[in-house]
């Protein structure tokens, strides 16, 4: 029961065509956005086994952040900072109401493995803590959260939380932050963004560069997003810049409606399937988890969202198909009540395939033929745009995609009913976090190391 409540929670996301054109400022030039070229594979490693829930990574990977100070003993490899990261997710109706904790581990210098046992383990540096209060606490069923770590001299160094659920929630705030000393955290908020949706801004969390953020979005220089697997979040990942803090640096009063500059928000499922205002090959099963706002010393930059994209030829709500992953198994009770099966292009299925099928096991949700491990790299330029109203926020499109199948593990599933095997294998990478300052983007690969995930690291620009 632990692994089927928190199946349909865990991670969410993105696109194909790499030729398509491109939107705005982006079509201008190409020569100042980062290449997939610039990104470089430095290796993994694992973390580090705590033990029993819900003091453990096993289930987790729902957020992570980097704090450049995280470990104050330093690093003489060359990986100062730490990772903090959040653990097995709260599970509701009382099974586990401390669950989502955040612990801190340190980095050691990631090597480059044919197999997870060959890898390096992160130590901790601070043990795992309840971080939130009672800010979140009736949101348990099945979290969606997001860390970010921002130092400013209004409000000194903290963490900063987003936090949703898959199902509800619709009407509790979801901003927050907390200390990174763990043990005491002095969680402030909660605070609403505006009036957007929950299922649009509570699931990943990353900084904003503020020069950027003082030209483009107000002087706010947290962005927060989320998908939601079928659309309701819209159809591709969004992305809203924020600024949760008043002019002293004190936190805004509870309940507070923050003021938003959207970026990037594609049309919602739920006002309609518009495929013209979505992600490019978008499909309801896509999981985009993590982000990240990435740059380089000789100026170039982009807005990464990583992920796993469904890719199939068809994709469907209810069942993974026991007797043929290209078949699809629909849930025929839903038959009638909207589109259960698409092809790719979007097109509603033949009606052979909504007949259901025989011998699946109970972990329903939308579910496609094939998926595939992805970055997406957006135009910083097209975002500007939108903030001035130049664009829609559903018009920017990726220039580039990067796929990384090729550098995860993907070992025999840990949860092959709930996660999927082979080519339907979903939930393969998760939260992402980025070293600004050394130019290191960490990114988890969910069920890498049994039920924990690994974190891979990649080098952004030149190589040090």
């Amino acid at each position: 029961m632990v692994k089927r409540q928190w199946v349909w929670s865990v991670f969410g996301v993105w696109l194909l065509a790499l030729s398509a054109p491109m939107f705005g400022a982006s079509a201008l030039s190409a020569a100042r956005v980062l290449q997939p070229e610039d990104l470089h594979y430095l290796g993994a490693f694992r973390l580090p086994n705590a033990g029993e829930r819900p003091d453990t990574f096993a289930y987790g990977g729902e957020a992570m952040t980097f704090v450049p100070t995280g470990d104050p003993q330093g690093a003489d490899d060359g990986f100062a900072g730490a990772l903090f990261i959040v653990g097995h997710p709260r599970l509701p109706y009382g099974e586990l109401p401390e669950g989502s904790r955040v612990a801190a581990v340190s980095i050691p210098a990631p090597l480059v493995a044919s197999s997870v046992d060959q890898l390096p383990v992160a130590e901790f540096v601070q043990n795992f803590y309840k971080v939130d209060g009672d800010l979140f606490a009736e949101l348990d069923e099945m979290p969606r959260i997001g860390l970010a770590y921002l130092d400013t001299p209004l409000t000194g160094p903290q963490i900063h939380l987003t936090w949703g659920v898959h199902l509800g929630g619709d009407e509790r705030p979801t901003q927050a932050w907390f200390s990174p000393t763990l043990n005491v955290p002095d969680p402030q908020g909660p605070w609403y963004i505006g009036d957007l949706s929950p299922y649009s801004v509570s699931g990943y969390l990353f900084t904003i560069p503020q020069p950027w953020a003082d030209a483009h979005a107000a002087g706010r220089p947290l962005a927060t997003g989320r998908f939601r697997d079928g659309g309701w979040s819209g159809m591709g990942p969004s992305l809203i810049a924020y600024r949760p803090w008043n002019d002293d640096g004190s936190p805004p009063p509870a309940d507070t409606r923050l003021e938003p500059t959207v970026l990037l928000l594609y049309a919602s499922s739920e006002d309609g399937e518009d495929f013209g205002r979505a992600l490019r090959g978008y499909q309801h099963p896509d999981e985009w988890e993590g982000g990240a706002w990435v740059s380089t010393a000789d100026g170039q930059s982009a807005v990464i969202f990583v992920g796993t994209k469904a890719t199939g030829a068809k994709y469907w709500y209810g069942y993974s198909n026991p007797a043929d992953a290209e078949l699809p198994c629909v849930e025929v009770e839903m038959v009638g009540m909207f589109t259960l099966c698409r092809l790719a292009d979007g097109t509603p299925c033949p009606p052979e395939d909504l007949s259901g099928c025989v011998g699946h096991s109970d972990y329903r949700g939308w579910w496609s033929t094939n998926y595939a491990a992805q970055f997406l790299f957006y135009d910083p330029r097209d975002l500007a745009q939108v903030a001035t109203g130049a664009l829609a926020p559903w018009q920017p499109q990726p220039y580039a995609t990067l796929n990384v199948d090729d550098r995860l593990f993907l070992p025999p599933a840990f949860e092959p009913d709930m996660i999927g095997v082979g080519a339907q294998r979903h939930y393969r990478i998760g939260a992402a976090a980025y070293d600004r300052a050394g130019g290191r983007l960490y990114v988890l690969e969910l069920f890498a190391d049994a039920a924990q995930p690994v974190v891979h690291v990649w080098q952004v620009g030149a190589v040090h």
